[in-house]
């Protein structure tokens, strides 16, 4: 059975939910996510704590956040990876993320080794 794009995209962000409440202990406020060509670009509104802001107040508190939530991520990128190939059929070539220690966003990049945006077509 074909599904949308709409549904796939909201799909990858119930899963990603899901694994950092499940991995993290916790989720985002929200999050969305985009099919882009060989790229699916997922981003997440919410992800510090206030307890987090307060430390990211100095410079060295903010590299410490950065760095801890990083590694985090990091940690669980097999996971995620599962969660893509489940849902997409495409395994991922390679995986990119970065914290926003101001706004409290994630932007995570996952590459494949084809164009899924063409399974909607």
């Amino acid at each position: 059975m074909k599904i949308s794009k709409g549904s796939c995209e909201a799909e990858i962000s119930k899963a990603i939910t899901q694994w950092e409440k499940d991995f993290l202990g916790r989720g985002s406020l929200s999050v969305k996510t985009d099919i882009l060509r060989d790229m699916i670009i997922v981003s997440l509104q919410g992800i510090l704590t206030p307890a987090e802001y307060t430390v990211c107040e100095t410079k060295e508190g903010l590299l410490t956040i950065k760095k801890t939530r990083s590694e985090l991520v990091e940690s669980g990128v097999e996971e995620l990876k599962k969660c893509i190939l489940t849902i997409t059929g495409e395994e991922v070539k390679s995986f990119h993320t970065d914290l926003s220690s101001r706004t409290g966003e994630r932007v995570m990049v996952f590459k494949l080794f084809n164009n899924v945006e063409n399974l909607f077509m």
